[in-house]
């Protein structure tokens, strides 16, 4: 089973689309095709995110059906500690989160809306990808590392 990181964004879009490939693959996650990793900083982010009221407005979901799908995630998830922070100085320092997740859980991918920002990172990873969600749908041999 692929253990993969699926950045916030990708939930997100998950929740504010009606199809699409963001929606597999956190229905991949959900159904435990993939092992997505949590930690506390993504944690703390995706619930962020998820308390913007403003970003929902068209959101087929109210608040209590994304909680409860976030919930739903976070029982598929595997909790992961870091303990040693890389700095791979993402173009947004922000995101430097989720690669010291994948680097601490092991994950063969970054699953992002923002591959552009995470292919700029400074330090490289020989094993972790940065894919999309539509290369996650693809499979394992398309993955570009």
């Amino acid at each position: 089973m692929r253990i993969i990181v699926l950045d916030a964004s990708v939930f997100i879009s998950a929740c504010l689309s009606n199809g699409g490939a963001s929606r597999e693959a956190r229905r991949l996650c959900l159904n435990r095709k993939c092992v997505p990793l949590m930690g506390d900083a993504l944690y703390t982010e995706y619930e962020a995110v998820l308390s913007r009221e403003r970003l929902f407005r068209d959101c087929a979901l109210d608040a209590r059906e994304r909680t409860a799908l976030f919930e739903a995630f976070l029982s598929a998830c595997r909790w992961t500690r870091v303990y040693f922070s890389w700095r791979p100085n993402v173009p947004d320092e922000s995101d430097n989160h989720v690669v010291e997740l994948a680097v601490a859980g092991g994950a063969e991918a970054i699953v992002t809306r923002n591959v552009r920002d995470f292919a700029r990172m400074e330090l490289r990873f020989a094993r972790l990808a940065v894919l999309d969600p539509r290369e996650l749908l693809k499979g394992g041999t398309q993955w570009v590392r």
